[in-house]
């Protein structure tokens, strides 16, 4: 017998399926780039995030668990020293924007086929994922002393991605 992919068990589609399980590295990638930070600074972020990602396979929501073990599983377990590479966009503002998009369109897709827990939970990963980003490393200050926590342009992204995700 053939095995079935594991979002078949949810009703999603192949490409539903793959909007779930890209959204939460898309959205570690928006909430880094919502403020230049630097190198170093930007891989701490990184590290924050694929952990809160890999946190996802211990819900209790199985929609969650199954995109969060879908994920470690395509881009490596931070539990094993996996990394995820420095990437700085060309245009930060546009890939926030289309990060956005896409997460409304997720919140969409879960509304019509999943009950409101598994929506709510895998809303409250997201929200979480972006919580973990924007407060791994402070902005400004000088030799990593004082400075924002969690800068202006990283909270009005997280902001925006709540809003988006619960609206």
């Amino acid at each position: 017998m053939i095995e079935q992919p594991a979002y078949t068990g949810f009703g999603f589609s192949d490409e539903e399926w793959g909007l779930l399980v890209g959204l939460p590295q898309s959205v570690l990638s928006a909430a880094s780039a919502a403020e230049s930070d630097g190198t170093r600074r930007t891989m701490a972020e990184n590290a924050a995030g694929l952990e809160a990602i890999a946190a996802g396979r211990e819900s209790a929501s199985s929609l969650v668990a199954a995109v969060a073990g879908e994920v470690v599983a395509r881009v490596g377990d931070p539990e094993i020293g996996a990394e995820l590479p420095a990437i700085e966009p060309a245009d930060p503002q546009a890939m926030i924007d289309d990060v956005l998009a896409r997460a409304g369109q997720a919140s969409t897709l879960l509304a019509g086929k999943v009950d409101e827990g598994q929506a709510g939970a895998y809303r409250h990963w997201l929200v979480e994922i972006a919580e973990q980003v924007v407060g791994a490393a402070s902005t400004g200050g000088v030799l990593g002393l004082g400075g924002d926590v969690v800068s202006e342009s990283e909270r009005r992204f997280r902001d925006r991605l709540a809003h988006v995700l619960n609206d």
